[in-house]
Formats: structure tokens, sequence, C-alpha cells
């Protein structure tokens, strides 16, 4: 029988750098964690000095992206040799705790049909590059689906008129970004030199632009658009993805964000790529057209991606760990944010 693992500081260490390796909106990075006094459950918070108040007024994209940390957290626990234990909004006085995983021990079982994601943790960047025309296997296709069901969401694969449909509301969603002062600003405001902090969107990272746009997504540079917005050129025939919840509220956002992180995570466990399209999913009136029509029970929109064969994407920087993690005691309190506050 196996002892039960040492929760030390490289432990602790470990489970954090996996957590903090997660995707999350403009590379924000909204998270914290704190060891509870009881030694074994990592609560994770909202850092809600890193929100985008203009694109993300409601903190759905927040806690997309602090779900997706939550899941690494676990895979990381299970590879360890724990089994994480997970709570969900624990404390309803505090909304800005999110998540509260407990340590406990061995794990009874793998997150995802027996494959250890740790590896793949490490190796997931988000790709802007072009993607080769080859067919991902309906195999894959059908645990990526799997993978979604188990974290509490549905993954539709649209079909080529569906896909040109959720592209077109893609491009809508850009078209009305640049006419928006408040979130170019916004946008432009997380656009970061690579020596400028672990933290934000490095200009290396956008990817080459051309004038021949056939998937659009963000023109992160303020250059003019028509002439050089929106103008990256991917494949053909883009092969997208639809996650989405049958509710939608905070608990479901929070799993969503799980979802789309087991997603990416046996994407690359199968040497596939993704990028994340949420320009759509910003505004209100383009999201709920998103939804599948034939998946009424599972219309609430979360993600976006595009998937395929290509090379990989460009890691992004990422905030140390004694940056997020804090021990016992208090967070910092953002100022004018209440939310903040402990």
């Amino acid at each position: 029988m196996q002892p039960d693992p040492v929760l030390d500081a490289a432990a602790m260490e470990a489970l954090v750098s996996a957590a903090t390796a997660a995707p999350s909106i403009h590379n924000t990075q909204p998270w914290r964690f704190r060891l509870e006094p009881n030694g074994r459950t990592i609560e994770v918070h909202a850092a809600w000095e890193r929100a985008l108040p203009v694109a993300d007024p409601d903190g759905r994209a927040l806690r997309l992206s602090v779900g997706a940390a939550v899941f690494n957290l676990r895979v990381a626990a299970v590879h360890l040799g724990w089994e994480p234990v997970l709570r969900l909004l624990p404390r309803t006085s505090d909304p800005g705790h999110l998540a509260s995983v407990r340590l406990a021990g061995p794990p009874r079982t793998s997150l995802s049909q027996g494959r250890d994601l740790y590896g793949s943790i490490p190796r997931r960047h988000s790709s802007r590059l072009p993607f080769t025309d080859q067919p991902v296997p309906d195999a894959v296709l059908e645990e990526l689906a799997e993978a979604a069901r188990a974290e509490g969401a549905d993954l539709a694969v649209p079909g080529t008129a569906e896909s040109s449909r959720l592209l077109s509301l893609t491009a809508d969603a850009e078209l009305r970004r640049t006419d928006d002062p408040a979130r170019l600003a916004e946008t432009r405001s997380w656009l970061k030199d690579s020596d400028e902090g672990p933290y934000g969107i490095p200009y290396t990272a956008l990817g080459p632009r051309d004038a021949q746009a056939h998937v659009p997504v963000r023109e992160y540079t303020g250059l003019e658009p028509g002439r050089h917005g929106m103008a990256q050129r991917f494949e053909n025939h883009p092969r997208l993805l639809l996650l989405a919840t049958a509710a939608d509220g905070p608990a479901d956002w929070l799993r969503a964000g799980q979802a789309m992180q087991h997603i990416l995570l046996l994407l690359t466990a199968h040497g596939l790529r993704a990028s994340l399209m949420y320009q759509a999913l910003e505004w209100p009136d383009l999201r709920w057209p998103a939804a599948q029509p034939s998946t009424s029970d599972w219309c609430r929109p979360q993600m976006l991606f595009r998937v395929g064969y290509g090379p990989e994407g460009p890691a992004t920087p990422r905030r140390p760990v004694s940056e997020v993690l804090a021990e016992s005691g208090a967070w910092q309190t953002a100022p004018g944010d209440p939310r903040s506050r402990r």
C-alpha cells in the first residue's frame, strides 16, 4: 500500500503551478489560492482586480478561466497521489471564493478514463496559427464529448453550414469590437512586450497576419480594420466545437471552465491544437444565436473552439506561485473593488 503523499512546500508549488498554467481571457490570470488551516484543502478565489469590466461585466469569462485552473489543480492532485474532492462556491457569504479542493487520498480513479493528463498541462498552448486540413478522428471527437459530459457540460460538433453561421457571428463580433473604443482600450491594456511582466498577451503570441482572412480572430494590434484587421489566414474548412451548459449561473460557468480545460488537455494528449474563439459570446445578442438549434436542452453557449493538427502555439507568461498563493490571512483588498475583501 502506497503511503499518503506529503503536502510539503514542493508539492504545494507543483499543485499551484499546474493550476496557473490554465488559459484565461487576455491571459489575465484572475485567480488566487490559499491553503486552509487544516492543511489539506486548497481554496481558489477570484482576483477581481484582474477582471475585464467592459468585455466581461458579469464575470462569466473570469469564472471560465478559474474553472480551467481548478481542473488543472485536480489533475495535478491525482498525479501526485490524492483524490481531489471538489466543492464549487462553498461560501454564500463570499462570492469570490469560487472553489475548494480537499486533498483526500489515495485517488479512486483518474479524471479522464484512465489517462493521466498531467504531462499535457505544460504542453498545452493556444494556437492562432493555421492548421492542416487533416480531419480530427471521430473517436477523438467522442472522447472530447465524453470529457465535457464528465464535467457537467455538452460538446457539439457543428456541421459545415452551422460552422459557417458561427464564423459569421464571430465576424460580426469582431466588427463591433473595432467600433467600441472602450473594448479596444481594455484589450490593448493587456497587450505586453515580452519584458513587461508575467501576464497579458505578448505581441509575439499573436501570430502572422495577411490580407486573406478565412477565420476571423481578434485584431490585437490596433491596425486599421478592413486592411489588416481580422486578416489571418486559416484552413479552408475549420473544425469547430461548441461547448454549452444546461443552465447559466456562476457554478455552471465554473463547470464549463473545467470542461474546457479537460477538452484542451485531451486535444494536447492527442497531438491536436486549439484556439479559443470567444468573441461572439461576449455579446448577449450574438451569444444566444450561437446555440446549436438541435440541442435545445444545452442552449447556453460557453466556448467555441477551433481545433486541428498544426504547429504548436507560443507559450504565454505566468505569474509566479509566490504572487498567487497565500498561506493564511486576508487577501489584499483591491482599491475600489469591494468584491476582493475577505
